[in-house]
C-alpha cells in the first residue's frame, strides 16, 4: 500500500526545490562548455585595453575583469557617486593620474571619461598606480580600486589577511567578484591579447 504526502511532506519538497535548482546552476556554471559560460562574460574593445595594458604593464585579462565588475561593459555608465565609463572612474581621480604623470594630460582629458579608449587608459593608469602603491600586491589594489587606499590602509593594519579585515561587504564581494572574473577570463579567452 502506497502512503500519500500530507501537507508537511509537501512543503519539504517544495523546499529541495530551490536547493535542487542552485546546485544544478553551480554545476552547469562550473562545468559548462565556454561558449555558454561566454555569454557571462563578454569582451569588448580588445584594442583599447590590448593598447592600455601594454602601456602601464597589466595583464589585460585584469582590466577585463574589472571592467566587467564596475560596468558590465557599459561605456556610458555613471554611478551615484559620479564615477564615469567602463572603469567607473572619478574624475577628481583621473585627473589625479595627470598630476602624477601617470595619464599624458595633452593626448587624454578628463572631459572624455566616457569614451573607452580614454577611460581603459586612466583605468589601466590608476591599477598601475594602486599595484605600484602596494608593491604588487593584486588584492590591495582590486580592493583600493573599490574603497580607496586610506581604507584599505586600515584593514591592512588590522589583519594579515585583508578579505577577513575589509568591514565593507561591497568592498569584499567586488574584490571576490573581480578576482572570479580575472580567472575566468584568463580561462575563457586564453591567447587573445600578445604577451
Amino acid at each position: 500500500m502506497r502512503k500519500r504526502l500530507g501537507a508537511a511532506g509537501w512543503l519539504r519538497a517544495l523546499a529541495l526545490i530551490p536547493a535542487c535548482a542552485f546546485c544544478l546552476i553551480s554545476v552547469v556554471f562550473t562545468y559548462a562548455p565556454a561558449p555558454v559560460v561566454g555569454t557571462l562574460y563578454p569582451l569588448s574593445y580588445e584594442d583599447d585595453i590590448q593598447s592600455a595594458a601594454a602601456t602601464y604593464k597589466i595583464d589585460p585579462y585584469l582590466v577585463a575583469a574589472v571592467i566587467e565588475t564596475e560596468s558590465n561593459w557599459n561605456p556610458e555608465v555613471r554611478s551615484s557617486s559620479g564615477a564615469e565609463g567602463l572603469m567607473q572612474l572619478l574624475p577628481v581621480t583621473a585627473q589625479d593620474m595627470i598630476d602624477k604623470g601617470y595619464v599624458d594630460g595633452d593626448a587624454y582629458s578628463v572631459d572624455d571619461l566616457f569614451e573607452p579608449d580614454v577611460n581603459i587608459m586612466f583605468g589601466c593608469a590608476y591599477l598601475r598606480y594602486l599595484l605600484d602603491y602596494y608593491d604588487g600586491a593584486l588584492d590591495r589594489a582590486i580592493a583600493a580600486y573599490n574603497a580607496g587606499i586610506g581604507n584599505v590602509e586600515g584593514w591592512v593594519e588590522q589583519d594579515t589577511a585583508l578579505h577577513n579585515a575589509i568591514t565593507f561587504p561591497e568592498t569584499q564581494a567586488y574584490l571576490v567578484r573581480v578576482l572570479n572574473s580575472y580567472n575566468r577570463y584568463e580561462e575563457l579567452y586564453a591567447g587573445r591579447f600578445v604577451a
